[in-house]
């Protein structure tokens, strides 16, 4: 259950505990059930707030995110064009089909065997043996070695 679930659940227990305690006080209900009962809905009381709050919180952070992430692509628009560009050119290289490079390209993205296959609107098997088919004709061990083939000369050394 995510953040929004879990702000529902405390608002509909305040809510009933609310109608509760309105029927009880007419009934007459004593001090202790009534104490009781409002103890309750000030616990769901506060888990809604405190719900709400975070999921304000994560909701600005998430826009801070996706603003950050679209400076930063503006700014290294071109770095990205290139990279974009050597790739398909390495893929044209090792003879990869078109849709060997989709999942290639899939994979450097960091998605999912199933999320590939959601995507391309086929199975995942189908995903897993063109994936295997990149690895073949590259020469590469895996998606960890396909990452490193096109970022290891990007990155700064390291000083030892």
């Amino acid at each position: 259950m995510g953040l929004l679930g879990t702000a529902a659940l405390f608002g509909a227990i305040a809510v009933l505990v609310g109608v509760d305690l309105f029927t009880d006080s007419g009934e007459g209900a004593g001090g202790v059930h009534v104490a009781a009962e409002l103890a309750v809905l000030v616990a769901a009381t506060g888990g809604l707030g405190a719900m709400l709050l975070r999921l304000h919180r994560l909701r600005r952070a998430l826009v801070a995110a996706r603003l950050d992430a679209g400076r930063w692509q503006a700014e290294n628009r071109e770095l990205v064009q290139g990279l974009g560009t050597a790739i398909t050119l390495e893929f044209a290289a090792w003879g990869l089909t078109d849709a060997e490079s989709d999942v290639g390209l899939l994979l450097l993205k960091g998605l999912s065997f199933q999320e590939i296959a959601g995507l391309r609107e086929t199975s995942e098997r189908t995903v897993r043996e063109q994936a295997r088919a990149v690895y073949r004709k590259s020469g590469l061990a895996g998606r960890n070695a396909l990452s490193a083939y096109f970022l290891e000369d990007l990155l700064p050394g390291t000083a030892r």
